[in-house]
């Protein structure tokens, strides 16, 4: 069954890049010269999906007014003639159909997930995070797509992190496949290097049938009053073949003040209007030739 619609979770309050994010979504603070969000949503078109569902929350409203029409703005570039921006703004608006809805508590991300239930009803989806940028060609979401029209079930992405960042992921166990899927058989939440099954992480795309639905309603909240969705994938185990695909192309997390400022930068340096004049500025900077 193709896939149409996608769901991105962007209700959380990003505290790690406070105070930036006090009255400024984490979804919405810029890479280069685009809100973070839009370069999800962009890997969303150019995978095919026409039907995108966020989850907000309070204070999101920027991200609902960045994916309209603005009239005042498009008549301003209109008078001076600027046809290249104003492409450019209606192409964000009209790329897809957009949907919102709030999740009015913070209850994790499995609980945002089922927010989106009236509106997916019975078809598979994606859910993509709203603060991880992936780059790659084909799209990851499109290389997931493809998977799942060949062995339908659950597709997540995974990615190797280091022993000591398995703190900071889900954590799967399996069987590897082939060099680019693996069967997963278990997944952890956060484990201690020391008891991480693997060294496979799960980031930031998933591919769902809607039995996650069920799922979720049966997982408990955790320590933190918080429903995880790794949880709710762990009680489909025996009944949904779970798939981890090993994408092709780079991840970028946005979700700390380092991450944030050298994803800026290594996006930037793929931009040819840009690339040569940050590089001369980045080795005068540093005063040593840079190997880039």
């Amino acid at each position: 069954m193709t896939i149409l619609k996608a769901v991105i979770p962007a209700a959380g309050l990003g505290t790690r890049l406070l105070p930036a994010t006090k009255s400024q979504p984490k979804e919405m603070l810029p890479i280069v010269d685009r809100p973070a969000i839009q370069y999800v949503v962009e890997e969303a078109i150019e995978s095919g999906i026409r039907d995108l569902l966020v989850i907000t929350g309070r204070g999101k409203r920027s991200l609902e007014d960045h994916f309209d029409r603005s009239v005042e703005l498009e008549s301003f570039l209109s008078a001076k003639n600027d046809h290249e921006m104003l492409a450019v703004l209606r192409e964000i608006a009209d790329g897809a159909d957009f949907f919102y809805i709030r999740q009015k508590e913070p209850k994790g991300l499995g609980h945002a997930v089922n927010c989106a239930r009236r509106h997916i009803a019975n078809e598979p989806f994606a859910v993509m995070l709203g603060d991880d940028i992936f780059v790659s060609q084909p799209p990851a979401l499109a290389q997931m797509m493809d998977l799942y029209e060949r062995q339908p079930g659950i597709i997540i992405a995974i990615q190797e992190v280091p022993a000591p960042a398995t703190r900071l992921y889900g954590i799967v166990s399996g069987e590897a496949l082939s060099d680019t899927v693996f069967r997963i058989d278990d997944l952890v939440e956060k484990p201690a290097a020391e008891e991480a099954p693997s060294n496979l992480a799960i980031v930031g795309r998933y591919i769902f049938p809607p039995e996650i639905f069920e799922a979720l309603d049966q997982t408990v909240a955790d320590s933190r009053g918080e429903i995880q969705l790794t949880d709710a994938i762990r009680r489909l185990i025996k009944d949904v073949p779970i798939y981890g695909y090993r994408f092709t192309g780079k991840r970028y997390d946005i979700g700390s003040r380092l991450s944030y400022l050298t994803t800026n930068i290594e996006l930037a340096l793929q931009r040819p209007d840009l690339h040569d004049d940050l590089l001369a500025f980045l080795k005068e900077l540093i005063g040593e030739k840079l190997p880039i």
